[in-house]
């Protein structure tokens, strides 16, 4: 079986990239910006709020141990899609909700999780969350990269 990679946008990378590395089949993660308007940003670049880009984290995942599905359930999970540009204390379009799909078959499975969460009224209020397709991932920083575990910190959860 071939692995496959979701990309999310949740807030901050540090915590969401903690949860995601402790889910049984996520084989690896690195943490980055994408969405953009330039090529290669830095941290300082994309905390001057000019570029565009979302923090994000990138999972490879073995689909024979959990689903796209079950993925996108840990992200609604993990954070508040109901508010935009805005994760607990941060703030900016660096910290919006995003699904990065990467081909159709996630963008319908996408569509379908955000329309469940909207149907259920898991949340009070309306999701924000956007669903777009791939742009160019630049990884970030080395320090950035499982933040939490180099640490020693919990991971934090924005709900």
């Amino acid at each position: 079986m071939e692995f496959q990679k979701a990309i999310f946008a949740a807030g901050c990378f540090w915590g969401v990239e903690a949860n995601f590395r402790k889910v049984y089949g996520v084989l690896s993660t690195r943490v980055g910006y994408i969405g953009g308007e330039f090529n290669n940003p830095t941290y300082k670049d994309v905390c001057s709020h000019k570029t565009g880009h979302a923090e994000a984290i990138e999972i490879q995942f073995d689909p024979s141990k959990v689903s796209y599905n079950d993925l996108l359930d840990i992200f609604w999970e993990t954070h508040d899609p109901t508010t935009l540009n805005r994760q607990g204390p941060d703030v900016g379009t660096q910290y919006r909700s995003a699904i990065f799909y990467l081909n159709s078959q996630q963008k319908e499975i996408a569509l379908k999780s955000k329309a469940k969460q909207e149907e259920i009224k898991r949340f009070y209020r309306p999701i924000v969350t956007q669903i777009v397709s791939v742009s160019d991932f630049w990884e970030a920083e080395e320090y950035h990269q499982q933040y939490v575990e180099k640490r020693d910190k919990r991971p934090i959860s924005n709900l």
